[in-house]
């Protein structure tokens, strides 16, 4: 089987990594860090949403570096309910290696601790479904690469929250495509909420067409 590639990475002089393939970056240059709970976390209603729940699941489009889940696990780890179980679902088509998340990771000393277990066992790079437990935190991720649209239909799951973070639609048209939005609201709970980055007018129309109510927030 032909491995997935790897991302066409450069790295600007704060450190920002980028894949010249879409010319985009993988995080804001100002605070990913930040952007990443306002955008997603906050954005999914969370920690709230999973308040009062035996187990919940966040599905993502593009895992990227990383940091989406570090934030979602943070936040999982300071603000779960008792005896509950946290499933991170993510796609991704171009998995970077293990040193380049690490050094990618590296702005955000806080975060430290939970870098170095990911990185630990930072998934190998190859298609198909990959999927690492930390019992001790109560934390499974799932991690589908290849082509998104092989891997979305192929995947089975429910989610009650999705962080949509792929590259800008308009340089990464496939994890945008319409054909993403009925397969993702098929494996999308009664209720969930759903949180992007992008306000482009494609997107918001796929997800209004797909049964999503869609609304601009601030910011």
């Amino acid at each position: 089987m032909r491995l997935p590639p790897r991302p066409d990475l450069s790295w600007k002089e704060d450190g920002t990594p980028v894949d010249d393939r879409v010319g985009d970056v993988y995080y804001s240059i100002e605070d990913g860090l930040a952007e990443s709970r306002a955008v997603f976390l906050h954005g999914c209603g969370l920690p709230d949403a999973w308040k009062d729940r035996s187990s919940f699941t966040i599905a993502e489009l593009g895992f990227g570096t990383g940091l989406n889940f570090l934030a979602a696990w943070q936040m999982w780890r300071d603000q779960r309910p008792s005896g509950a179980w946290l499933n991170f679902v993510s796609f991704e088509g171009f998995p970077l290696d293990r040193e380049d998340a690490a050094r990618a990771l590296t702005p955000w000393p806080e975060l430290a601790e939970l870098t170095e277990r990911l990185c630990a066992r930072w998934p190998i790079r190859a298609k198909g479904s990959q999927q690492i437990t930390w019992p001790e935190e109560r934390l499974t991720l799932t991690l589908h690469i290849g082509l998104i649209e092989e891997t979305l239909p192929q995947s089975e799951f429910e989610a009650d929250a999705w962080f949509l973070d792929g590259f800008s639609p308009a340089k990464n048209e496939a994890m945008w495509a319409n054909s993403v939005w009925p397969d993702l609201a098929a494996r999308t709970k009664p209720g969930a909420r759903v949180a992007t980055f992008t306000v482009a007018g494609s997107v918001r129309r796929g997800l209004a067409e797909a049964g999503f109510e869609v609304e601009k927030k601030p910011g």
